[in-house]
């Protein structure tokens, strides 16, 4: 979702916050999902819950959630994971996954039912200086110092495919806020069909003033997807 050895600056420690998050997701201006993190920063530790699950038409055709915690340390200069779980649902069928991180790198990666290893799998053990995925959505939408706005460069393992996020210069906005181009990439652990169909994910994150003063927060993304142009609104 550690960050001491990916491309985040080094900042000073932040007070501790708390931060309940939720977006919408749609896809072809037609509602598609719904996006949940409630994230706490206390002194050097943080955790996270979260949530992703289809809604509307997509939810009737095709019901998928996926419910995430994570616990690390925080040190004010980036997130580093200790444990991640998560559940997968499509349909009736559940899958639950587990890492644990040691001194940055996953140690020990399971999945209930197992399932038969594949030759694009990524080795965990060479996965050193990585985040779990909640981690790093808690990263970008958490509320944020205005120098700290449209920095996050950070790369994700999520138990066989690793990927990286990464944000662009910021610009500002009329309201006080920012935005700034950014991207995800696949990296490794992708099928060739995968990496074939699209490798590379532009988007545009959106900032505006949040209620603490000199405070930003992320207020929409519009991305790249497989099936078309999509849009994460906050609510």
């Amino acid at each position: 979702m550690a960050l001491s050895s990916a491309a985040l600056p080094s900042t000073p420690a932040h007070a501790d916050q708390s931060d309940r998050i939720v977006f919408r997701f749609s896809l072809a201006g037609l509602p598609a999902g719904e996006l949940r993190i409630d994230g706490k920063i206390a002194g050097s530790g943080y955790a996270a819950s979260g949530s992703v699950a289809t809604t509307g038409l997509f939810g009737a055709l095709s019901r998928i959630r996926y419910d995430a915690t994570v616990q690390g340390r925080h040190d004010g200069a980036g997130f580093h994971p200790i444990e991640f779980n998560e559940t997968a649902t499509r349909g009736s069928r559940n899958v639950t996954y587990r890492m644990v991180f040691r001194d940055g790198t996953p140690v020990s990666v399971s999945q209930t039912p197992a399932r038969k290893p594949r030759s694009t799998d990524v080795d965990p053990r060479a996965q050193g200086g990585t985040i779990d995925p909640l981690t790093a959505l808690y990263a970008v939408l958490r509320d944020v110092d205005k120098s700290e706005a449209c920095t996050l460069s950070v790369y994700m393992f999520d138990g066989t495919k690793r990927s990286h996020v990464g944000l662009g210069k910021p610009a500002p906005t009329p309201d006080g806020g920012v935005t700034c181009a950014g991207d995800y990439r696949r990296i490794g652990g992708f099928s060739a069909k995968e990496m074939a169909d699209k490798s590379v994910f532009p988007f545009t994150l959106t900032y505006a003033p949040a209620p603490e003063p000199g405070r930003l927060r992320v207020v929409s993304i519009v991305t790249d997807t497989i099936l078309g142009k999509g849009r994460l609104t906050r609510q």
